[in-house]
């Protein structure tokens, strides 16, 4: 099997002799798209990341006490209950997209 070479103008400058072991076989399409998907996968960036409520700033503090006020219960105003407080079970930024 040959290959013809051409330079920027267009022109055959050359002839290479491909290997029909290599060249002469036919096409694996779901090998192609498998590897088309793995290299799209590995280059993928994880952008959604949300706070969690060790992550949100402030509350370390208990906003009352815990008896006598008539309120509910709480120990930090950063609770994902709160206004303000942490995502619960939202996207983080150690997810893994790459494929092998």
């Amino acid at each position: 099997m040959k290959l013809s070479i051409y330079n920027i103008k267009a022109e055959v400058v050359g002839e290479q002799e491909l290997n029909p072991r290599v060249f002469d076989v036919a096409v694996n399409e779901s090998l192609v798209h498998q590897a088309a998907v793995t290299q799209q996968a590995n280059e993928r960036q994880v952008l959604a990341h949300t706070k969690d409520r060790g992550a949100v700033r402030g509350g370390g503090k208990k906003p009352w006490r815990q008896k006598g006020t008539g309120r509910a219960r709480a120990g930090s105003s950063r609770s994902p209950l709160w206004r303000g407080g942490g995502v619960t079970f939202g996207p983080t930024k150690d997810r893994n997209f790459s494929k092998k």
